[in-house]
């Protein structure tokens, strides 16, 4: 498979991307102009193989594989010896079939089979792929361990099968599923849903078991044929093992048979070939297998290995077994950092010792790299399970594996801010397997283990996983205190995809626990942020919080904080501002510059960003969309003093984005707004997938005219929306956006399908958020298609009450009059005059109020400026249109008339 070239400079490029640095940030950082950068980020862009700086983000930050590469494939240490049949089978089928499985017992070689068909088939795989090896994971990480193979991070708003997906189906792509028989209905949901969204994705499975998927086309795989490659795969081992090894073809071929042809069982006898010499090993095997009885069917083989396991194993040191069976404690790779925690009281180098010695006994696996890394195989673990279940050690071992995890992760979290993401990869299946495995109940090694895997897998961007880190450090914490932040941990994460019901619970149990450890201010500060959450965020509510229910919260945690301390006071005048009226996302104009100033004190700029967003809505919630875009863009301006890898900076990242682009459109500020719009798309923790992303990304490209990447985006809003656990009717303008696009473009089955969809999303809140962009989009096509016969309800509807911080209300009266005009209303005039006096702060109102001054007072030069407007803000579609207008030579008719006006500009006819 290809690799991709990149030039010192661009790798730079990547490096900055992947520190989330702004194009201007990498101008200024390797001294070159921000137009050079945007050079090199689009050939990074076309080199990768991707559409969006997301992709490069996450080329950059985890290490996914480019285009062309299959990544995980495991390193041959030995010769592939036989399976040639299986081999060409495989890849017969492989160009043919989507799915295709490996079947057979462990030992079998299946793994080694899948290696060898991948390989060769590289070239037929084009976009590359993963090679993913799922021993050591648990039931309901599939997706994690494929995402961590392909370098893929969950994105608010879209599932992390999801991103799989999207990563894959860009074209011809194979992913390998090694060992699924633990994991079958959680692998065969996982292979459906990749196979029906990507046409062109290939899946090799190996399996102890079909998967059961339709389509699925197995390959039984058979143990290696006596007196050919069975024994010709002893004498290369027996070779490796001593380079002077003989035997005669009889004794060979009667200890294949003996071991039944099983590559693993032949691969251990066989490294025993330099101290026993090949009479020694039939002995030895003979004596191994000597309780064995009945026929050589696939049971028996299974019992056959397991033997030469033990007789390999009874043959092994003291010290020898001793590490071995520990070992087993370890669910995936280990280094020997971590063998050091499990081995009894020996030193890093005693312990590399041992650990070579079982490799030359091929009982343990060396895999290499620039950090080696060792793993036991499948087979051979089960059975050093069972001697450390034996040994009486478990116990003692799973506390030094718990101990080793709980480092680890600490260790990783100090890291945050360079390289981990890839030794946390390395090393996840097992910190999960050791907090799953540690004794219920409350200690320090378990809580510290649960609080840095929420910490670790929120960064990783698994979002979903990490809120429930958290609530089981909850659990495990040793005093009230640590419980209490391990649940605001949590309440911020899940905030951070958007359940802000989940958040609000979460923030209730947490001030629970605060009293609880006689905390007060803790208890003050969790239940004030809960009643701002339902007041700001409530579109993540299913039910609305009873506004009684918030006062009596938010008195108590007025009773109970101390007003002297800073981030009390600043959430206390927090809460108190948006809960001083019934109305929801309404804050109290009187009271939000005291709240602000509060917050400014704490020079905390999450909470100082919170307090401008107060500002900013009581300036929309009185008519003041300028102001409110102001204070958007300078709350922009604190999202560089942010940890993307903090819960706490979560709610505030994401509002900070959607507010940015909403209050730009608000003010027709569509350049702004399609710039943050994109800002966010490119940003870690939102994404172009996520509902903010797309909420911020589609309405700023309608408006602007640039209808074919809105309706490329299209489908991924509304694949959010079927999907959404919680409410998004904030989100359905958006979708009314795509119903505008059609509609413009006269596809009327598309705007009707898509404006049904808008209503659907609204839902019971269709007043505060659909209502009065509705109107604006269905008197705008209106106007476009000619279809008028209602032109007088649509302009009813455009003008109907909305309220002053309505965002889109300037759009409705704008497009209301223009629609009045155009059909000769009798009311025409006095429409034009309401929508002059809201579109005095809103750009595109503007424009189009001064286009339909010009259809009235039929004046060319009021056209002339409309055009002017519209150029300026970038809205190409109303430019060309107003075009239409100002370059016809001849009547044109409109219901009821038909003006002509001679003008300056004789030539100029006006519609």
């Amino acid at each position: 498979m290809h690799s991709i070239e990149v030039s010192e400079r661009e790798a730079e490029v990547l490096a900055a991307i992947g520190a989330r640095l702004s194009n201007a940030q990498i101008a200024n950082r390797l001294h070159i102009s921000v137009r050079t950068v945007e050079s090199h980020v689009s050939s990074l862009l076309r080199k990768y193989g991707v559409t969006d700086r997301w992709a490069l983000t996450e080329q950059a930050q985890y290490g996914g594989p480019p285009s062309g590469q299959l990544v995980g494939l495991p390193a041959s240490r030995t010769t592939f010896v036989g399976r040639s049949r299986e081999r060409d089978l495989v890849l017969g089928l492989l160009a043919d079939m989507r799915l295709v499985t490996l079947l057979g017992p462990g030992g079998i070689g299946k793994t080694r089979l899948a290696a060898a068909v991948a390989d060769a088939a590289g070239r037929s795989f084009p976009l590359g792929g993963a090679f993913v090896d799922l021993v050591p994971v648990r039931d309901g990480f599939v997706a994690q361990a494929v995402a961590a193979a392909l370098g893929v991070t969950e994105r608010p708003g879209q599932a992390l099968e999801d991103s799989i997906a999207q990563r894959l189906g860009r074209g011809r792509s194979l992913l390998v599923l090694d060992n699924c028989e633990h994991l079958l209905d959680v692998v065969a949901g996982f292979v459906e849903r990749l196979l029906s969204t990507c046409p062109e994705v290939t899946i090799l499975v190996t399996s102890r078991e079909r998967i059961g998927v339709p389509g699925e086309r197995s390959v039984p795989i058979e143990p290696l044929p006596l007196t050919s490659d069975a024994e010709r795969l002893f004498r290369d081992r027996a070779t490796s093992a001593d380079p002077d090894f003989s035997a005669s073809q009889d004794v060979v071929a009667e200890l294949c048979g003996r071991l039944d042809g099983m590559p693993l069982a032949i691969e251990l006898a066989a490294a025993r070939s330099a101290s026993l010499g090949a009479d020694g090993l039939l002995a030895a095997v003979d004596d191994g297998l000597r309780l064995l009885s009945g026929g050589r069917g696939p049971v028996e083989r299974h019992r056959s290995l397991h033997a030469v396991i033990g007789w390999s194993h009874d043959l092994l040191a003291e010290d020898e077994r001793d590490l071995f069976r520990r070992l087993s404690i370890f669910v995936g790779g280990f280094d020997l950092d971590a063998v050091a925690t499990v081995a009894s009281g020996s030193t890093r180098g005693a312990v590399a010792d041992v650990l070579g010695r079982l490799v030359d006994k091929s009982l343990v696996v060396h895999q290499g790299g620039t950090r080696s890394r060792w793993r036991l195989l499948e087979t051979v673990r089960a059975f050093a399970a069972e001697q450390l279940e034996a040994s009486g050690e478990r116990a003692e071992i799973q506390q030094g594996h718990l101990r080793w995890a709980a480092d680890a992760g600490t260790e990783l979290e100090s890291r945050l801010d360079g390289e981990w993401r890839g030794d946390f990869d390395a090393v996840a299946d097992d910190l999960r397997s050791a907090l799953a495995a540690a004794a219920p109940g409350r200690a320090q090694l378990p809580h510290r283990l649960a609080r840095s895997l929420g910490h670790l897998t929120y960064a990783r961007r698994f979002l979903h996983e990490a809120p429930g880190h958290y609530e089981e450090a909850a659990r495990r914490a040793p005093d009230p205190q640590e419980a209490a932040r391990d649940l605001r941990s949590a309440a911020d994460c899940a905030h951070a995809f958007f359940d802000t019901r989940r958040s609000f619970d979460l923030l209730l149990a947490s001030a629970e626990r605060s009293r609880a450890a006689d905390d007060a201010n803790a208890e003050s500060i969790a239940l004030a942020f809960a009643v701002t959450t339902a007041n700001r965020h409530p579109a993540g509510f299913t039910v609305e919080v009873p506004h009684e229910h918030l006062r009596d919260l938010l008195d108590r945690a007025t009773t109970v904080g101390d007003h002297q301390d800073l981030f009390v006071a600043a959430h206390l005048a927090a809460a108190n501002a948006w809960n001083a009226q019934r109305e929801r996302v309404v804050p109290a104009p009187t009271l939000v510059e005291a709240a602000a100033a509060t917050a400014r004190a704490t020079g905390d700029p999450v909470l100082i960003s919170a307090g401008l967003d107060a500002i900013g809505s009581a300036a929309l919630s009185t008519g003041r969309p300028g102001e409110a875009h102001r204070i958007a863009v300078e709350r922009m301006e604190l999202l560089d003093r942010m940890s993307r890898d903090d819960p706490y900076t979560a709610p505030e990242i994401t509002d900070t984005f959607h507010m940015a682009a909403t209050c730009a459109v608000a003010v027709g500020a569509l350049r702004t707004a399609l710039s943050v719009a994109r800002l966010a798309a490119a940003d870690d923790l939102v994404g172009n997938q996520s509902t903010v992303g797309m909420g911020c990304m589609l309405p700023a490209l309608v408006l602007m005219g640039e209808f074919d990447e809105a309706l490329r985006r299209a489908p991924g809003i509304w694949n959010v929306c079927i999907r959404a656990d919680n409410p998004l009717a904030w989100i359905s303008p958006a979708i009314a956006s795509v119903a505008l696009a059609h509609g413009l473009l006269d596809d009327e089955d598309g705007f009707r399908l898509w404006r049904t969809r808008a209503e659907q999303v609204a839902g019971n809140a269709r007043s505060p958020y659909l209502d009065s962009y509705a109107a604006f989009v269905d008197a705008r096509v209106a106007l476009h298609t000619g279809r008028t016969d209602n032109a007088d309800v649509l302009t009813e509807r455009a003008f109907a009450d909305f309220p002053p911080h309505d965002w889109h209300r300037a759009f409705a009266h704008a497009a209301g009059a223009e629609l009045a005009v155009a059909t000769g209303l009798p009311d025409a005039a006095e429409r034009l005059a309401t929508a002059s006096a809201t579109a005095i702060e809103n750009d595109w109102a503007t424009a189009c109020l001064a286009r339909a001054r010009g259809r009235l007072e039929c004046d060319p030069d009021a056209l002339t400026r409309s055009l002017a407007s519209w150029e300026r803000i970038g809205a190409r579609f109303e430019h060309a249109y107003t075009l239409r207008l100002l370059g016809r030579s001849d009547a044109v008719i409109v219901p009821g008339m038909a003006v002509e006006v001679t003008s300056k500009r004789s030539d100029v006819t006006i519609l």
